[in-house]
C-alpha cells in the first residue's frame, strides 16, 4: 500500500486526539482509509483514552501480586481519577493483571520509554557504535543501525510496550486504554517493583562430592 503521510497522521490526530504512533498504526490497519481509521482508534478506545490523558490521575491502588511458588513478588500503583472506580472490580482486574505482566516480565524495568533516563541511553549508544560488526560501516549507516538497535532495547526495558500476557495481539498500553474508555476515566500505571527472592545474594558455591567425601573420609 501506499506510505502514509504526515499530513494524514497529523489530520487523524486533530479529529481524535489520540497519538502520532497510534494515529499511524492505526491508517496502516485501514489503508490510508480515515473514517475507518477513526472507528479502529474508537474500537481499541484509544480515541477516547487520549481525551482523558491531561485529566488528573490521583485516585487508585497500590496492587501486591505473589507468584506461584512465592519466588516472585511485584507491588504496583495504578493511579484512576474517583475512589469510586479504584474501588470497582474492574479497575482492579486491571491492577492484577499489570502486575501479573510484570512478574513475567524480567527485562523490564521502567513504566515507559519516557522515564529511562537520557545517561543511559546516550551510554548504550556509545557501547553499540564501538562493536566490531559496525567498525567498516560509514557512519550515516552506523548510526541508523544503532538507532534501531536502541529504540528496540528501549522498547524492552518498558512496561507499556510488552504484549499482554494473556493476548499477544495487544501491548499493555493498549490495555490500560481499553480500561479508560471502559471506565470513563484517565488511568495510568505509575510505579513499580519486582522481587526476586534471593536476588542480589551472593550464594557460596559448594561442591557436594567434595562435602559428601570430607563427611565419609574418602579423598
Amino acid at each position: 500500500m501506499a506510505e502514509i503521510s504526515a499530513k494524514l497522521v497529523k489530520e487523524l490526530r486533530e479529529k481524535t486526539g489520540a497519538g502520532m504512533m497510534d494515529c499511524k498504526k492505526a491508517l496502516k490497519e485501514t489503508e490510508g482509509d480515515l473514517e475507518k481509521a477513526v472507528e479502529w482508534l474508537r474500537q481499541k478506545g484509544i480515541s477516547s483514552a487520549a481525551k482523558k490523558e491531561g485529566r488528573v490521575a490521583a485516585e487508585g491502588l497500590v496492587h501486591s501480586y505473589i507468584h506461584v511458588g512465592a519466588r516472585i513478588g511485584v507491588l504496583v500503583e495504578v493511579n484512576c481519577e474517583t475512589d469510586f472506580v479504584a474501588k470497582g472490580d474492574d479497575f482492579k482486574s486491571l491492577a492484577q493483571d499489570v502486575a501479573m505482566q510484570i512478574a513475567a516480565c524480567p527485562n523490564v524495568e521502567y513504566v515507559r520509554v519516557e522515564d529511562i533516563p537520557q545517561e543511559w541511553i546516550e551510554k548504550e549508544k556509545a557501547i553499540e557504535m564501538g562493536r566490531e560488526d559496525l567498525a567498516k560501516k560509514p557512519e550515516n549507516i552506523r548510526e541508523k543501525i544503532v538507532q534501531g538497535r536502541i529504540e528496540k532495547r528501549l522498547k524492552e526495558l518498558s512496561l507499556v510496550d510488552q504484549p499482554f500476557i494473556k493476548d499477544q495481539n495487544i501491548t499493555v498500553d493498549e490495555l490500560v486504554k481499553k480500561a479508560v474508555a471502559q471506565l470513563g476515566e484517565n488511568i495510568q500505571i505509575r510505579r513499580f517493583a519486582r522481587f526476586v527472592l534471593g536476588e542480589g545474594i551472593e550464594k557460596e558455591e559448594v561442591d557436594f562430592a567434595a562435602e559428601v567425601a570430607a563427611q565419609t573420609g574418602g579423598k
